[in-house]
């Protein structure tokens, strides 16, 4: 018997740089804010009254209050926001999105960095794209090196697609682990109970992004629907899968990491409308209800393995070694 040491971490791996999806659009209304905590860091989002998402460090650099927490009317909610500025709570300091002290409402004598227009709060890169709310994380500070994509079923003007359905989970592991499903297609027979192996017709790495293709067969009372499931990576935060067959489905499986070894996954269902309305029921609910399930089922692995920097593998196991050659450009250590 081999013993195993519980004594140390399951997976030593940093967490990736990126565009990580921090809020959906409509969960931050103008001139609100919220606390937030990812990247093992606490956050603040807030929109401004000309209705432009930013994220800023949350804690005041006068005194250290957390600015995500207001009080008297807005006790139990986020802090006042004010033109283009967020308040704090404990002296009334005001901070725009960049990070600049926009005003203090007692001070006489500006102090000489606020004087002089300096950032004294962090401030995030933030995109407000398919109905999300992004924002750029880089252990080194280095500026964004790619765009997040936009995925024209997601606008809100598109009339050919129905309203966003939203799901979420905290599953603690590394997101590597999670990503690592888009090239184990053995799992789906094991974990999820699919009759058959899905034969994987492609599998690309292109720099930054990753683009993947399953041909599916979908039995019917009506007779087998051929069909695909084609699956694109934007960075290690960022996913769009399009299931085609049976009923048009578009899933944002975004990820982004609460800590290194704690990821929140935020998936976000898109369906072609029929007859100009967003579908209830029927077989486009058992496609999200099903995927769902999986989500559950693959998290009872994902809570408690542990991670193998060279797994034993076989010709079997799909393109583990490409995939962790394309991951691993995102894993950068901290600056020391």
């Amino acid at each position: 018997m081999i013993a195993t040491d519980r004594t140390t971490s399951r997976i030593d791996l940093p967490m990736p740089f990126g565009w990580f999806q921090v809020l959906y659009s409509d969960e931050l209304a103008k001139c609100e804010s919220k606390p937030l905590e990812y990247f093992g860091q606490e956050l603040v989002a807030f929109r401004t009254e000309s209705g432009v998402a930013k994220v800023v460090d949350a804690y005041c650099p006068h005194m250290g209050a957390h600015l995500g927490y207001g009080i008297h009317e807005n006790a139990g909610a986020g802090a006042s926001v004010v033109g283009e500025s967020i308040v704090c709570p404990f002296h009334g300091w005001q901070y725009n999105g960049e990070g600049q002290c926009t005003h203090i409402p007692y001070a006489k004598n500006m102090p000489p960095r606020v004087a002089r227009g300096e950032k004294v709060l962090n401030s995030w890169h933030v995109r407000e794209v398919n109905q999300c709310i992004l924002v750029w994380y880089h252990p080194q500070g280095v500026e964004p090196l790619f765009e997040p994509v936009v995925v024209p079923e997601a606008a809100l003007d598109n009339d050919e697609w129905g309203e966003m359905q939203t799901f979420e989970w905290d599953i603690n592991t590394h997101m590597q682990e999670i990503g690592e499903n888009a090239v184990d297609a053995v799992h789906f027979h094991y974990v999820h109970g699919t009759d058959e192996i899905p034969a994987e017709a492609k599998h690309e790495f292109d720099g930054y992004n990753r683009f993947g293709f399953l041909a599916t067969r979908n039995p019917t009372p009506k007779g087998v629907v051929e069909g695909s499931i084609e699956n694109a990576s934007y960075g290690a935060g960022l996913a769009v899968i399009r299931f085609q067959g049976i009923c048009d489905t578009l899933l944002l499986a975004n990820l982004t990491p609460v800590s290194a070894d704690k990821t929140r996954a935020m998936y976000a269902f898109i369906q072609k409308k029929v007859d100009g309305k967003t579908q209830k029921g029927g077989i486009g609910a058992a496609i999200i209800a099903n995927i769902c399930q999986q989500m559950e089922e693959d998290r009872i692995i994902w809570d408690r393995k542990k991670y193998y920097e060279k797994p034993l593998l076989c010709d079997g196991d799909g393109p583990f070694a490409k995939f962790r050659k394309w991951y691993g450009q995102f894993l950068i250590p901290a600056q020391q």
